[in-house]
């Protein structure tokens, strides 16, 4: 059975979409496909069915991953359900989700940040009214706590994914 991953912001046009394009390429990298899933979706119904921020999408191409075809899309009730992890970008996200889920899934709802090494426990902070830089100040953050991700999901400390930089 496929491990599932949620990544989740505010409206599933930036930080989520990018979190969870980087994420689909370091499990190709790593050969995980076939055992790893991914998802992103916002906690607001802001995007429902926009493509990601083309700043975003610009950000995430620079580092060869693309995507376009990706949609937004809010949480849903099942989802605390389906996916093994919920990994959201910032504390009030983090706040939000846990008053919404059932308790007994609450361990399932992480920072994304969580996993880095670099930026333990800090917000993927909403470059959305701020300039490029921001989204290539997430993509950085975003691509290590990814690498701590998959090396919690395979078990492997040795896990480095091949950066598109």
């Amino acid at each position: 059975m496929a491990t599932k991953v949620l990544f989740v912001c505010m409206g599933n046009i930036c930080r989520s979409p990018m979190a969870e394009g980087m994420f689909r390429k370091a499990i190709q990298d790593a050969g995980l496909n076939r055992d790893v899933e991914a998802d992103s979706a916002g906690t607001h119904a802001y995007h429902i069915g926009s493509a990601p921020d083309p700043r975003a999408r610009q950000a995430v191409r620079q580092r060869g991953v693309d995507i376009s075809g990706l949609r937004g899309r809010k949480v849903a009730d099942d989802d605390f359900e389906r996916f093994d992890y919920i990994l959201v970008m910032d504390g009030d996200n983090y706040s939000r989700m846990i008053q919404r889920a059932p308790a007994q899934y609450h361990g399932k709802i992480r920072l994304l940040l969580s996993f880095s090494r670099k930026y333990p426990n800090l917000d993927v902070v909403d470059p959305y009214y701020g300039g490029v830089q921001g989204f290539e100040e997430n993509l950085d953050m975003i691509e290590d706590a990814v690498q701590g991700l998959i090396r919690e999901i395979t078990g492997d400390s040795q896990v480095k994914m091949r950066s598109g930089r």
